[in-house]
């Protein structure tokens, strides 16, 4: 079905709506959730940068995978990798429909007659944006769906995975925790631990539990990971390999 046809289809059908239940399919858990709706197909979100590359970190590691990078972030990580995401006003502002033609157009061709992949949303913080829309339309284009969110903002949108990976500099809303698949707790000193398990305790059951090291501490904290992790072992370890193959 063509783009403006999917879009189009998604707005009347939201039209008289102010919220919808949606499904969460994951290949561990199953999950009813509350989403905004947002009935403008000409929606524009501040994308700082989209590529194809390979996921680097967490569950889905190793996997190819189309980014999409999205502008703003009131979180403020002192250690994080990518500030110039922060000012939502300082990246162009692209349609829905323009974001999902670029990935559509730069991804893996189709195969066997079938398009489909991962698209990995993340920020910046995704969801200080309302991610209905396109995540609706990168759905109804066969790709599947997921999200990297510190969880400090209402979860919107339809989602394949959720990876939360919650900040001390700004905490997850308690709402949005049960609906992780994957939570994935990045180590800067010993006191991550603590705060990783009071997380693990609010996640479900079937949650994936990864801890990583700060890339500019990792000499120091990976050790102490892997001496956690053989005394943890429900929890695993993750790498930013995309950053040890020199990919994006």
């Amino acid at each position: 079905m063509p783009l403006n046809v999917v879009l189009n289809s998604i707005n009347n059908d939201n039209k008289s709506l102010k919220s919808t239940t949606l499904i969460h399919h994951s290949p561990l858990t199953i999950h009813q959730t509350m989403i905004q709706t947002n009935t403008n197909i000409s929606q524009r979100l501040p994308v700082m940068e989209h590529f194809y590359t390979l996921q680097g970190e967490g569950f889905h590691q190793g996997r190819a995978a189309y980014f999409v990078r999205l502008g703003g972030c009131d979180v403020g990580c002192v250690w994080c990798d990518v500030k110039d995401s922060w000012d939502a006003n300082a990246h162009p502002k692209k349609r829905v429909e323009e974001i999902v033609n670029l990935v559509v157009e730069n991804s893996a061709p189709i195969q066997q007659g079938k398009r489909g992949g991962l698209v990995v949303i993340t920020g910046g913080e995704p969801l200080m944006h309302d991610l209905t829309t396109l995540t609706a339309a990168l759905q109804a284009e066969g790709f599947e769906t997921n999200i990297e969110t510190s969880g400090a903002h209402t979860l919107s949108g339809s989602w394949d995975w959720i990876c939360l990976s919650p900040k001390k500099f700004k905490a997850p809303l308690p709402e949005v925790v049960p609906f992780a698949n994957e939570l994935k707790v990045v180590i800067f000193n010993k006191s991550d631990f603590e705060w990783a398990e009071q997380y693990a305790a609010m996640v479900s059951p079937n949650c994936k539990l990864f801890l990583q090291p700060e890339w500019d501490k990792a000499s120091t904290v990976t050790p102490l990971i892997i001496e956690y992790i053989k005394q943890n072992p429900q929890w695993e370890l993750s790498l930013q390999i995309h950053k040890y193959i020199n990919v994006p």
